[in-house]
């Protein structure tokens, strides 16, 4: 059953150009990812600070392998340490 993963990030002021290099990074290791689907980046309205990132995998065992997988942890640290507040992270399937 595909999951739909939730990342919601609150930018630090300043560090958002940095924030977009380190997403692009993610992102061009994710792709040839068992499972991956599909993902998108997208930036608040409200508050140009706020992204999420929605991405599309065929199960959450694939989900959980990435999430886990140790160039990922190594982006995510550099990603952590431009943030506002932690990076919040929710799976969802279809109801």
């Amino acid at each position: 059953m595909a999951v739909r993963i939730i990342i919601d990030r609150k930018v630090k002021k300043g560090k958002e150009t940095e924030f977009a290099k380190l997403l692009r990074e993610l992102r061009t290791k994710v792709v040839p990812s068992k499972g991956y689907i599909s993902g998108e980046t997208l930036r608040s309205l409200d508050d140009h600070h706020n992204y999420i990132v929605i991405t599309t995998w065929q199960s959450v065992d694939d989900w959980k392998t990435w999430e886990k997988h140790p160039e990922r942890k190594k982006v995510q640290a550099k990603i952590e340490k431009l943030m506002a507040r932690p990076t919040e992270t929710k799976v969802y399937v279809h109801a």
